[in-house]
């Protein structure tokens, strides 16, 4: 489940609780549709989202760009482990504990992990058509 608010002082806050995948792009897609211009602010909530995958991932990455085109300043808190541990193999950083969580700050990261993350989506999407038409 996907909750927006908007807190005082121009703060706002996107909650994620579950899991963020496909389901959550309508939900993220329309989280900054009221911002007006006394935002400055979105802080993504993640101590809810106890998993994620590679098309939630995309998802997240889309809203942090929108959220910057809107001129607003972005910080997601709370990665949970199976979160981060993805966004490390997507990144193809190895180990467990990574700090993905506070790389994912880093625009050209984000930028690496968007291009891989689309790149497992393309083919995970044609494995799928392949195998369906065999």
């Amino acid at each position: 489940m996907i909750t927006t608010q908007v807190q005082r002082h121009g703060t706002v806050l996107v909650s994620v609780t579950g899991s963020l995948d496909e389901s959550a792009g309508s939900a993220l897609r329309q989280a900054l549709d009221r911002v007006g211009t006394d935002e400055r602010d979105l802080m993504v909530d993640l101590h809810g989202a106890r998993s994620m995958d590679v098309d939630g991932l995309l998802h997240l990455l889309a809203l942090h760009r929108q959220a910057e085109n809107l001129g607003l300043r972005v910080l997601v808190v709370g990665w949970q482990p199976q979160p981060r541990q993805l966004m490390a193999d997507v990144a193809g950083i190895r180990g467990r504990h990574s700090v993905t969580g506070e790389r994912y700050a880093v625009a050209g990261f984000r930028r690496l992990i968007e291009e891989r993350a689309q790149r497992v989506r393309d083919l995970s999407d044609f494995q799928a058509g392949w195998m369906s038409g065999a």
